[in-house]
């Protein structure tokens, strides 16, 4: 497993912006798919998009799609999770992830973070 550590969650109005950054200072080429997930109070947990380390490329949710964008810094081994208009639906915690493949499933990522609260009001 590889540590992973959150920052950036907060509150937000509808229509706003939010950045949220996870760093992975143990990370592996073994790890090299990183990603976010979020979940609402009772919902299950939910894929937002990821970062292939290999290629730089990144894929999402369609619900995020056009409005949320993930880059990676690989010299801090941090990634971003860059948050535009958002909405109230978006309020959830979110979770930094780490895997060895490409897919949209929790079960994939073998390594997570705590979790970091974000919340939009209307």
């Amino acid at each position: 497993q590889v540590q992973l550590v959150e920052s950036g969650g907060g509150l937000v109005q509808a229509g706003g912006s939010l950045r949220l950054s996870c760093a992975a200072p143990t990370r592996t080429f073994s790890n090299r798919f990183m990603g976010w997930f979020r979940q609402a109070p009772g919902k299950e947990r939910e894929f937002v998009g990821a970062l292939n380390w290999s290629d730089s490329s990144t894929y999402y949710a369609d619900s995020v799609k056009g409005r949320f964008t993930i880059f990676g810094d690989n010299a801090k081994s941090t990634i971003y999770l860059q948050m535009s208009s958002l909405k109230p639906d978006d309020t959830a915690v979110y979770f930094c992830a780490a895997g060895a493949i490409k897919s949209m499933n929790p079960t994939a990522f073998g390594s997570w973070g705590q979790g970091t609260q974000v919340t939009v009001s209307s």
